[in-house]
């Protein structure tokens, strides 16, 4: 199979956490992608979504699918979305994208978090994908000389511009064998926006290739 196909059947999977008169959360990336074009088949199903970018926004609306803000909605029952890494223990690294930030946001209001990706992004440890980091223009080099000093080489990523305003410091050179500890390490330095370790929340599942995989 195409990696394409596979992109497609971890996405088939996900359709089946879809509960009807549900409102799902929806991430961004290209096996995203097939899961909005699938839940499209459900959208007299289900209520609507909530949307972690103006591209899926685009997408979902395209289809037809309602989608609706955050602060109108509240806890989410299920958040899809994709990932650039995944350990073991479901532990991530996202955005890859750029949308990294409204991501974590709504994974954290999620009560079900399925990450679909193909088997390529499987990993035993995290940070051979650069680990992107949103940071508030102003503080780009101060952030990445921070960065810098905890052991990784920080690239600005040119020409980028997030949907929050901001800019992404790409950290290349790390072996995040704790992904927790980084996580709150790299959150509180000032100017720091996210960091794209999806650590302490987690995936719940995670579907490789189609296929559910157990912890």
């Amino acid at each position: 199979m195409t990696k394409d196909e596979l992109k497609r059947l971890s996405a088939e999977a996900a359709l089946g956490f879809v509960e009807d008169g549900s409102i799902v959360g929806v991430g961004t990336g290209s096996t995203v992608a097939f899961f909005i074009d699938g839940l499209a088949r459900l959208r007299d199903r289900i209520r609507g979504t909530v949307s972690s970018s103006e591209q899926s926004t685009q997408r979902l609306r395209g289809h037809g699918i309602p989608v609706f803000d955050l602060n109108e909605v509240g806890t989410l029952g299920l958040y899809v979305d994709g990932a650039d890494e995944c350990d073991p223990r479901n532990c991530l690294i996202k955005g890859g994208g750029g949308a990294l930030t409204r991501e974590k946001i709504i994974a954290q209001a999620s009560r079900n978090f399925v990450c679909i990706i193909d088997a390529g992004k499987q990993v035993e440890v995290l940070g051979a994908f650069p680990l992107p980091v949103e940071v508030i223009p102003m503080a780009r080099r101060s952030v990445a000389e921070t960065l810098a000093a905890m052991g990784g080489k920080p690239a600005w990523r040119e020409g980028v511009v997030t949907d929050n305003g901001n800019v992404i410091l790409d950290v290349h050179g790390l072996r995040i064998v704790d992904p927790v500890g980084l996580e709150r390490e790299i959150n509180q330095v000032p100017g720091v926006v996210t960091v794209g370790l999806f650590a302490a929340r987690p995936a719940d599942v995670v579907i490789v290739d189609g296929v559910r995989r157990g912890l």
